[in-house]
Formats: C-alpha cells, structure tokens, sequence
C-alpha cells in the first residue's frame, strides 16, 4: 500500500459536476441554475455549522425551496412569484403579517376559514326569515339540575313525551290534559272551563238540567198515591191492597217513564250545548248562547237515543247486586263525549278508555261521580223536608202547593253545581284520554265536534 490520495472521480458526463463538489448544480437541473442549499435566493447556505464555518462535505443541503419542513417534494408552490407573499424580511423570508400575505388565495372555495383551517359553520338564514326545524333546547343547553332528566346531562333530541308545536300537542292548552301531568292540571282545566263559560253554561243548563227537574218532582208529587194509601191502611189495617191499585200504580209508572224521557232529550240538548261552548272557548273562539242551543237541537237526538240505552243497561246491572251497575256507570261515563266528537261506537270506545288506563280513570270518574252524589243528595234531602211540612197532600189547598212548588224550585236550583260538575268534569276527562291515545289539542277536538 502506498500514502497516495485516491485519483479524482471522473465526471459521469460532460459539463456534469462530481459528487464530492458540494456547490456543484443538483444534478438533473437546468442549465444555469444556481447551487441549491435549502434557502431562498439571497441567504447564505446553511449546513447546520456556525456562521464563517465551510460546508461539509455530505451534510443534508435541506429541503429544496419552496419546501416547509417535512414536505414532500413536488407538494410546494409553482415555480415563478406565488401569489399572496409579501414583502421579504431582513434573511429574505416572506413576511406573513404584510397585506396580502398567507391569505387565501383568489377563487378559494366559499365557506372556507383559512383562521380555522376548515370549513366555517354555513351562514344562518335572511334576516327576518325563521330557522326551520327545531333546537333543543332553543338557546344553549339545560340549565344544571335540568332536561329529560334532572341532574344529567342533556343529549340533543326531543324530550320524552314532547311533540313539536304544530303537530296537535300543547302542554298549555285550555282543554286538554297533557299527559302525566296530574290530577292538578286536571282540576286546573276544569276551573278554566268555568270561568270561561259560566255565563253561557248557567243559562244552559238552567233551562235544560234544573227547570226539566223540577217539573218532573212536582208531577210527581201530584200524582204520588203514597200518602192516599198509607192514609188508607191506618184507617184499615186489614184491608188488602188499596181500591184502583193497578191503575194507580200505571199512572205512576207511565208519569215517571214519560217524564225521564222528555227530561232526557231535554238534558241531550244541554249535554251537546255545553260541551260546544266550552270547547269554542278553549280555542279562543266565542261559544254565544243561541249558537250553543242550536249545535244541542241538532245533536240532542243521537245523543238521546244512546243516553237512553245506556241507562237501561247500568238499571240492567243494579238489578244485579248492584256492583255491576255501578261498574257500567263508571266504563260508560265517557260515551257522551265520545258520541259528540267520534259519532261512532261510544259504547265501545267508551269501555276502551276506561281499562286502557283503569286507574286514571277511576280516579277521574270518582271525583266526578262524587260531586253529582253529594251535589244531587242533599237538595234531595232538602225537599222531601220541605215538602214533607205541607202535608201529605200539598196541593190540597193552594197555599200549600205554592210552598211545595217553592220547596222543590230552590232544591232544583241548589243542584246545579252538580250539573256543571258533570259535564265539564267528564269532557275535561274524555280530552284528556284522547291526549294519551295520540296526540291532540283543543282546536283538533273543536273540529271535530263540528
């Protein structure tokens, strides 16, 4: 072996520079090109040493121009002056923060957020012009302790229970009980309705429940044979039956039936009558009198015929030990409403609602039931009382039947609460069972009824 260098590498081809020449032109470039050493044109070479230092030879010459760290090459700017770079800094480096630098570049894509480094949120609508859709909630989120659940945390969609407005369910509606709401919102409705309406529903049911019912307690009283015969039996305690029984008894049969029928189409009239007044209301929209009165005369015939079989089948169920009677009067409380509104099935309908939700209703109709009891029982109580102290023939002398007739008109009177309390109790009742069945607010029921 020898001490002498190795020869010089003999260029690959003509005017190609060798590759131990670390300022040679890149080999591929361009005639006239100048050495590449990873800086912008102006800027000294760098090769990671301190400044004076000479290159050395195999250092990384870094990234070609145009080129950040750690991209690719190819993926830089075109050739030529880019758009958007200001004026050079003092080493020769684009300033970001002069006009028109870094900016996007014209023709970007609309939405784009060079800030964000994405696509900014679309523009919301036209001024004046509502969002469509729904937010939950509509500004932010639940406060703490707050949404479907209490003290979790809300996840965006509709809360259990709720419809959208406008899709026939407001938990502020006048007539209709939102559901699981309670026996609160229940009692809340009722009272509305009667403030509501009082002055038209007082005049109907005036005419239609207490003036019927107090023409049929005095004909009855009038042809009541009760005190002839007990006067009869004291006279003669062994005497049989008393003279003319059967056609007496017939009489009293024939009165009472003809008298429950007349005052039962009367009452359909009330009945149908209110239930439109207070449902109007409800919406907003005036229930006047003579309105109400006519809607009654022309439902007041249907409504009639099922009130009578309806009657019959609860008197059917007494007869037997009384429980089913009383059951019937309770499954069939709601085949009024459901006449009035649906005008099919309300026997059917009306022993549907009941065991769908058994216990609402028997709470629901116990109330009801209650206040019609006791609001009917002590007026009840009141008259025979009164008419009691006139004697066992009150009109026997007129004095006497002008206090009777008196007896029995403020008696008649005094039970019209219990009236009220029936129809607003039951309809109230019936829009609530429809609020569970589906969705429904006033103004669908108001339609329907026509």
């Amino acid at each position: 072996m020898t001490d002498q260098s190795p020869p010089p590498t003999t260029p690959s081809g003509p005017g190609e520079p060798g590759p131990s020449d670390p300022t040679s032109p890149v080999s591929g470039a361009a005639p006239g090109t100048p050495p590449v050493s990873g800086a912008a044109p102006g800027t000294p070479p760098v090769s990671g040493a301190a400044p004076g230092t000479p290159p050395v030879s195999g250092a990384d010459p870094g990234p070609p121009p145009g080129f950040g760290p750690g991209t690719p090459p190819g993926h830089g700017p075109p050739p030529g002056p880019t758009q958007g770079w200001g004026q050079a800094g003092p080493a020769g480096t684009p300033d970001p923060t002069a006009p028109g630098g870094w900016g996007p570049a014209a023709g970007s894509p609309p939405g784009w957020d060079p800030a964000q480094g994405g696509w900014s949120p679309p523009a919301g609508p036209p001024p004046g012009v509502p969002p469509q859709g729904w937010g939950y909630p509509p500004a932010g989120d639940y406060p703490p302790g707050a949404g479907p659940y209490g003290g979790q945390q809300w996840y965006p969609g509709a809360p259990v229970g709720w419809y959208p407005p406008g899709h026939g369910f407001d938990p502020t509606d006048a007539l209709v009980t939102p559901p699981g709401a309670g026996i609160g919102a229940w009692f809340e409705r009722c009272g509305g309705a009667l403030r509501r309406g009082w002055r038209q529903l007082v005049p109907i049911m005036l005419l239609t429940q207490v003036l019927p019912a107090a023409v049929v307690s005095i004909v009855l009283l009038g042809v009541d044979p009760t005190p002839a015969w007990e006067a009869q039996a004291q006279m003669d305690p062994a005497a049989g039956l008393p003279d003319n029984f059967a056609v007496t008894l017939a009489t009293l049969v024939g009165a009472l039936v003809g008298s429950s029928l007349l005052i039962g189409l009367v009452q359909a009239v009330g009945w149908a009558a209110g239930s439109w007044v207070i449902t109007q209301q409800a919406t907003g929209r005036p229930g006047n009198l003579d309105s109400a009165l006519r809607y009654g005369l022309r439902r007041a015939l249907g409504l009639w015929g099922w009130t009578l079989l309806i009657s019959l089948l609860i008197g059917i169920g007494s007869c037997c030990c009384v429980l089913p009677g009383i059951y019937l009067a309770f499954a069939l409380s709601l085949a009024g409403p459901v006449y009035l509104f649906e005008r099919q099935n309300p026997i059917g309908r009306s022993f549907g609602m009941f065991h769908a939700r058994l216990g609402l209703m028997l709470g629901r109709v116990a109330v009801v039931g209650a206040a019609v009891i006791v609001g009917t029982a002590v007026p009840g109580v009141i008259e025979s009382a009164g008419t009691a102290a006139f004697g066992a023939d009150p009109f026997a002398s007129p004095g006497a039947a002008v206090g009777a007739v008196a007896v029995i008109a403020v008696t008649a009177l005094l039970a019209l609460p219990a009236h009220l309390a029936q129809l607003v109790g039951l309809l109230i009742t019936y829009a609530e069972q429809r609020a569970h069945e589906a969705p429904v607010n006033g103004a669908t029921l108001a339609a329907e009824l026509g």
